[in-house]
Parts: structure tokens; sequence; C-alpha cells
């Protein structure tokens, strides 16, 4: 099984959404945070399962993954050695506004 690595910048996204859900309704960013758990740990065992990013070039490959009860995606890269997660986006933002994130 290939390890996990985190963009930085996909680490500072779920931070902040974590620190928002939390302010919204106590407990509920622990629940993001959960799923967001749940959603990895799947990737890791089935990296194939997300499905491709639209308008996003082939050849950088980026798949997602939708989080269960909440409108964020796993956006990630299958890599020769890794699984790359390269955001936590809003399913309302522009696809691929992460591309420039190794």
């Amino acid at each position: 099984m290939k390890h996990l690595s985190v963009d930085p910048a996909a680490e500072e996204e779920l931070r902040a959404i974590v620190a928002r859900y939390e302010i919204q309704h106590h407990g509920l960013g622990a629940q993001f945070f959960t799923e967001v758990g749940r959603v990895l740990e799947l990737i890791l065992r089935r990296p194939g399962i997300g499905s491709m990013v639209p308008r996003v070039r082939a050849a950088y490959s980026a798949r997602r993954v939708l989080l269960r009860h909440f409108p964020y995606f796993v956006v990630y890269r299958e890599r020769s050695n890794d699984i790359h997660v390269v955001a936590i986006a809003h399913t309302s933002r522009k696809p691929g506004y992460w591309r420039h994130r190794q």
C-alpha cells in the first residue's frame, strides 16, 4: 500500500474548514475531520476509486472523492510512490484552482 502525503495548502484548507464548522456548531468540525479521515483511508485502500476531475488536463491525473454530508471533495493524485492530497475543495469552487500544487 502506498503512503499518504498532503500538500501544505491542503492541510491549511482542512484546518480552516474544521474551524469554520466548529464555530457554526460545536462538534461539526470534528465530524468533518472524521469524514475526511474516512475518505483518506478509502483512497489509500482503493486509489482508483475517485472520479477524474473535469476540465483538468489528463496529464495531471487528479481524482476526487465527494465527502458524505459535506459539500467538499478530497482531491488527490496517485504518484509512483504515494497518494498526494492536493486540496480539500468546496464543490462550488472552480475545478483546478489547486493545479499549481505538486
